[in-house]
């Protein structure tokens, strides 16, 4: 059989994502219209949905920042912009915005403080 450049992947189902990742199906469907730019599932011609095991780490990703981060929907927008454009510099010059409560200490209160 002669490759032909296309990608043998798995590709997985909607029932079988929300089996492995504990996500509701209508969740996924959620996050898919909420989070369009990362997570875009292929469909079929009856236009059934096909995740890729990229799409499957994207949805366990989004999990966890939603369940143990405790982040907004704006907020896991914010931290998959993150980390897509880190992995597109590749170099390790990407650095992290620092978190509030995370090594930083917040800003003060009073009013003058002029580096905020």
């Amino acid at each position: 059989m002669e490759k032909t450049g296309i990608s043998f992947d798995l590709m997985l189902t909607i029932d079988q994502i929300s089996q492995l990742t504990g996500v509701r199906k209508s969740t996924l469907r959620y996050w898919e219209k909420s989070f369009d730019d990362f997570l875009k599932p292929a469909r079929t011609q009856s236009n059934r949905r096909e995740y890729t095991m990229e799409d499957l780490d994207r949805v366990k990703v989004i999990k966890q920042l939603l369940e143990q981060e405790h982040l907004t929907a704006c907020g896991v927008r914010l931290r998959l912009q993150e980390l897509v454009e880190g992995k597109h510099e590749g170099d390790g010059r990407h650095k992290a915005k620092p978190r509030p409560g995370k090594g930083r200490p917040a800003a003060s209160m009073g009013g003058n403080d002029s580096t905020v």
